[in-house]
């Protein structure tokens, strides 16, 4: 039906404005995914989050995310899409098993499900970080730290890492079902020989810090809740620093060289990269 014939019917001309409304929200969408162009002029950006909060972003190939641990004891949680198909993602089992290892630390790097190097670890002063245990749900919070409503505790109000990510998720079109096992940054958890697991207190200490280095562009989903098997007494509630950078020239590079099937995560990162290219 024409754009005439339409305004002759308004039920059409209802079903023409709600479609061109959509078509305007899914290149919002887009664009927003992407790397601000001004960024490539910028050196440095720091912010920070407080405890029990979220934020998100999406980092741009050859850019450095640093987080640090302001007051000791925190927890970041944190997942990973690629922002060009929100259906690749971080695979914790995967990002395991290929570098032989049961957490994450200097060297290592981050594989999504497609087998490519979402991000690399450049630089950890504190040697373990946990990826194995998810995050807390609203049900695990009320159990542990008891039941508040939001009207009741308003700014203080206990946020589960469940739905911290949710929040954000929903901002890229992401859903429940899209959430994956993540990382949990600032936390250590060791398992015994019959593989109970163990949270350990005061790992982190006031300064701590990492660095990663992306390399493709990745949606970034970053939480401050705490870490499912913190036994505090209290809703845990510590702040971390987020610093965003250009990368610095690679040299002997770690992580490329740390495990074997690294350089093949890479190699997949090269070929993606020329395709992408010639597809743009």
């Amino acid at each position: 039906m024409g754009v005439r014939a339409a305004q002759r019917n308004p039920a059409e001309a209802q079903k023409i404005e709600a479609a061109e409304k959509q078509k305007s929200f899914g290149s919002f969408l887009q664009k927003r995914t992407f790397f601000l162009p001004w960024f490539n002029a910028m050196t440095h950006y720091k912010t920070h989050l407080p405890g029990g909060k979220h934020w998100s972003f999406t980092m741009r190939s050859g850019s450095t995310l640093r987080l640090t641990d302001i007051e000791g004891n925190g927890n970041a949680g944190m997942l990973l899409y690629n922002p060009q198909n929100l259906l690749e993602r971080y695979n914790a089992p995967d990002t395991l098993k290929c570098q032989h290892t049961f957490h994450l630390t200097k060297g290592h790097c981050l594989y999504s499900d497609m087998g490519r190097v979402l991000c690399a670890v450049i630089d950890d002063d504190l040697g373990w970080h946990d990826t194995v245990c998810g995050t807390t749900t609203r049900a695990m919070i009320d159990d542990k730290w008891g039941k508040l409503t939001y009207q009741q505790a308003l700014n203080d109000f206990r946020q589960s890492g469940q739905e911290a990510f949710l929040v954000e998720a929903l901002k890229y079109g992401l859903s429940r079902r899209d959430m994956a096992a993540n990382v949990n940054w600032f936390s250590k958890v060791v398992a015994d020989d019959s593989g109970n697991l163990t949270y350990v207190p005061n790992h982190s200490q006031p300064g701590n810090s990492l660095t990663l280095r992306f390399e493709m562009d990745t949606l970034v989903l970053l939480h401050t809740c705490p870490h499912p098997l913190n036994p505090s007494e209290t809703y845990p509630s510590q702040p971390i620093e987020i610093e965003i950078a250009a990368a610095p020239p690679e040299s002997a590079d770690a992580c490329k060289t740390s495990a074997p099937e690294n350089g093949r995560g890479f190699a997949n990162n090269a070929i993606y990269h020329q395709h992408t290219a010639h597809t743009c």
